[in-house]
């Protein structure tokens, strides 16, 4: 392959598995202004975070089978043009249910193209490339939950919340070009692939069935649950409690992505001294003592800006050491349904996390408590559960030590 077009290849690539990440965090600094505009509160706005990430769980079910059977080509065009479709209609909302509605049809379209990225490189690259490129892909999608907030601020401080989707639009379809005119099909469809329920649903009870898969997915997400409990949760916390500016939340969040994208590349030289079970053991003792510490300072009152920032940074430091050994124990046991088994454990973590942004809108908007509360929670049920299901593994199969970033 040419250098310019290997070039041509990652640079698309990567700007399909940005897409997810930059339509999550982009729109966040707009939340008090969409909650104004569309007469409604910023609980609610966060619901359309919810239906988001609901949206992604579902849609990372579909369209593993339907790369296989329609190629990856397809299934991306018809992504892409629903991503395209809602996005643009989101600029004629008059009611924050209508919001609500699109932003889970958006987030079904931006599943093609996180799972289509992920499985081109496989079919692109050689087996001895394709670690560089994934390695890309990963920075991509961690830079992006720094970039896109920043940006959104800046743009919905000049002009509006409502140019965040025009630019969301804007960017898919500069995608949806490049994937047309680029991009080669890179699988030959399988007219023979079984789009039965029957089957798929087999293999996903056959992942089911394995102890240190169940185990280690809800220990992984479970934990976090508690990055979206405070994603959907800062933009009130910051904006609307501590009176921060759009282009300041931005930065804030931005330096508190470096947290977590920092404790995940750490990970991978800590790795060389430590088993991954060693360490999510220790990390997940140290995130419930932060989160319980954290909550604590909440409902007395004691918590200002800036702790409030050194406590998040605390939990998702932990959260960084967690989930990329977590997700590296779940899979381990798998030569054979390894797809089915990654496919599950990302419905699994966008679906717990959902539920975790639907907790928090549910409480009051006027106090920090219930972003720690929910993050507490998550921290222990998650100890819980590993305490539990160690009694139910009989032979627990280590990771490989170059397990991979997971990260919104």
């Amino acid at each position: 392959m040419a250098k310019k077009q290997h070039f041509f290849l990652i640079l698309i690539l990567g700007s399909l598995a940005a897409l997810g990440p930059f339509s999550i965090d982009m729109y966040l600094p707009g939340f008090v202004d969409i909650a104004q505009d569309l007469r409604s509160t910023e609980s609610t706005v966060a619901l359309s975070l919810s239906s988001f990430f609901i949206g992604i769980s579902a849609g990372q079910l579909l369209y593993g089978p339907l790369l296989d059977k329609y190629g990856r080509k397809k299934p991306l065009y018809f992504g892409l043009a629903l991503y395209i479709l809602a996005s643009f209609l989101c600029l004629a909302v008059t009611d924050v249910n209508q919001l609500i509605v699109l932003r889970f049809v958006q987030a079904i379209g931006s599943c093609a193209t996180a799972v289509a990225s992920v499985a081109m490189v496989r079919d692109l690259f050689t087996v001895e490339e394709s670690p560089k490129v994934f390695a890309s892909l990963m920075l991509v999608i961690a830079v992006s939950p720094m970039l896109a907030p920043t940006a959104g601020g800046y743009l919905i401080a000049a002009l509006g919340w409502k140019y965040v989707f025009v630019f969301l639009g804007i960017m898919a379809i500069i995608i949806l070009l490049a994937t047309i005119f680029k991009l080669p099909e890179s699988y030959k469809p399988d007219p023979n692939y079984s789009l039965k329920p029957k089957p798929i649903i087999n293999s996903f009870l056959s992942v089911l069935r394995e102890p240190q898969f169940t185990t280690y997915a809800l220990i992984s997400s479970i934990t976090f649950s508690g990055l979206f409990a405070y994603v959907s949760a800062s933009p009130t916390v910051f904006m609307k409690i501590y009176d921060v500016s759009k282009t300041g939340y931005g930065w804030i969040f931005a330096l508190l992505s470096v947290a977590f994208i920092g404790s995940s590349q750490l990970n991978s030289f800590i790795l060389r001294w430590f088993s991954s079970k060693k360490i999510v053991n220790y990390a997940l003792l140290a995130q419930c003592a932060f989160s319980l510490i954290f909550l604590a300072f909440a409902i007395n009152n004691w918590l200002n800006l800036y702790s409030t920032i050194g406590f998040i940074a605390l939990f998702l430091s932990c959260l960084g050491f967690i989930n990329p050994n977590a997700a590296a124990l779940s899979l381990a046991p798998f030569t054979k349904n390894a797809g089915s088994a990654s496919a599950l454990m990302g419905a699994l973590q966008m679906g717990l996390g959902a539920l975790a942004s639907v907790l928090v809108s549910l409480f009051s908007e006027h106090s920090v408590v219930p972003m720690p509360l929910v993050m507490t929670a998550a921290a222990f049920v998650a100890l819980i559960c590993l305490v539990l299901g160690k009694r139910f593994i009989k032979t627990e199969i280590e990771a490989s030590t170059d397990a991979s970033i997971v990260a919104h």
